[in-house]
């Protein structure tokens, strides 16, 4: 079909006008300009032309982002809120040596409640300052104080390069199983 229909074509000719002469040619462009889009340019094996999005700026996979007009200063609803719904935040240091656990208000930034192996207390009482005896040990004790503060919530979030595991999970579940209510977010 295509060959009988190309025959027809060439036999009949299209004729374009090219510098002195004219030459049989298929197709005749209209004009030279083409307002910054393929003029009939043929499609790619692939399609990409399919996934990109409206203003063709970049594939439909990424998530569009909302520009804020000062993006320096713009505060998410959750970044200003935040801090009055959960107003209690825990922050657990675990080095080689020792651990220490602290709840802390978000809006006051004041120590609340404070644990850890390095106190005399504890320190005499502690078989090794860094194990995970040591860790359940001290989530015991800063549940207590923050019991007396009346405290009975908190939220953890783990910094980059600590896991939620061991040690940390160990101060954390002593916590809970002692009557805290700790939220942990996980990113």
């Amino acid at each position: 079909m295509l060959k009988h229909l190309s025959g027809k074509l060439w036999s009949k000719g299209v004729w374009a006008n090219g510098r002195d002469k004219y030459r049989p040619c298929l197709l005749v462009p209209t004009s030279s300009f083409h307002n910054g889009k393929a003029h009939l340019a043929p499609r790619s094996f692939f399609g990409v032309e399919d996934f990109v999005d409206d203003d063709n700026s970049r594939p439909y996979t990424y998530q569009k982002e909302k520009k804020s007009k000062n993006p320096s200063k713009h505060i998410s609803f959750k970044n200003r809120t935040g801090a009055f719904m959960e107003p209690f935040t825990l922050d657990v240091l675990i080095s080689k040596r020792f651990v220490t656990a602290s709840l802390t208000h978000r809006v006051t930034s004041k120590q609340v409640a404070v644990a850890g192996t390095n106190s005399k207390d504890i320190k005499a009482v502690l078989k090794s300052r860094s194990d995970i005896p040591a860790c359940l040990a001290i989530g015991h004790i800063l549940a207590e104080r923050a019991r007396e503060a009346d405290v009975y919530t908190a939220s953890y979030t783990p910094r980059d390069r600590d896991k939620f595991e061991g040690k940390i999970r160990a101060v954390v579940q002593s916590l809970i199983d002692n009557g805290i209510d700790v939220k942990v977010y996980l990113d």
